[in-house]
């Protein structure tokens, strides 16, 4: 099914009698991007081919860089824009018919098996026969999904009014290096009432918290094709190594071959 954006889309799939609805949204990305945050009874994995999709919930940014998929529970608001040229398959899940899978929004990294099976289920008929070829291929992929690693490439929100202004500072200025008690000083906290507010609402300290938000910027960046060195300087680095380093740390791989991994598989998925 081609994801046509329309006014009643989102009922639509609810209504499909079938336990998994596959949707290409490569052409329609952009009208996407103006619908306001909405919700459905099913389940949603959003696929990325290529580009950078974010997915914000209530409390929280997802970021889902090329080849990886952002899973959304039923009944959560959300929305999803996407960074640069974006192609993405969305999978709608009957929560009912795959008790297995994650009950909370969360990333995950696509095996190159599950990749071949998301790009097969895109090709299912609306109406597949679940008794048939088709029905036995949702639930390998119901399987997979199960077991799929997931990924921490979220920008948790904090609700907290000076918390948000915060991360408007942060995000107009990445390259900042106020101190922690500066940064406090400009929302009008202490250190130590800046440290126990990001605690509560988001369960980091303001480092790692700023480091989230730095892997957050720098995925979009390193996407629309900016160089390592270019976007370390953008940040606030003293050097692209010391960027290196601190994006190995949080997500496993040195950003280069991070993307280089996920780019060749993309590529890998687009050949005839």
């Amino acid at each position: 099914m081609y994801l046509d954006v329309r006014s009643d889309w989102l009922a639509y799939v609810d209504e499909i009698p079938r336990a998994l609805v596959a949707a290409n949204a490569v052409a329609s990305l952009e009208a996407l991007e103006q619908l306001p945050r909405h919700q459905h009874q099913k389940a949603q994995l959003l696929f990325t081919v290529r580009g950078v999709i974010n997915c914000e919930v209530e409390d929280a940014v997802w970021i889902v860089p090329p080849q990886c998929a952002v899973w959304i529970p039923g009944g959560l608001p959300h929305t999803a824009y996407g960074s640069g040229e974006v192609e993405c398959i969305s999978l709608f899940i009957d929560p009912s018919e795959a008790p297995n899978l994650p009950t909370e929004c969360c990333t995950i990294t696509v095996s190159s098996f599950l990749r071949h099976l998301l790009m097969r289920a895109n090709t299912l008929p609306e109406l597949y026969d679940v008794a048939g070829p088709d029905g036995r291929i949702v639930s390998v992929i119901f399987d997979e999904l199960a077991v799929a690693p997931v990924e921490d490439l979220r920008l948790p929100i904090p609700s907290d009014p000076r918390l948000k202004k915060l991360t408007d500072l942060l995000i107009a200025a990445p390259a900042d290096h106020a101190t922690v008690a500066e940064w406090a000083s400009r929302i009008a906290l202490s250190e130590r009432s800046l440290s126990r507010l990001l605690a509560q609402e988001v369960g980091m300290s303001f480092g790692r918290w700023r480091r989230q938000l730095h892997i957050v910027l720098a995925l979009r960046h390193l996407s629309a094709g900016q160089s390592v060195q270019a976007v370390a300087m953008d940040l606030g680095y003293e050097s692209a190594s010391s960027f290196v380093t601190m994006f190995r740390k949080m997500v496993g791989k040195p950003p280069s071959r991070y993307l280089h991994e996920r780019l060749k598989s993309a590529s890998h998925d687009q050949k005839p």
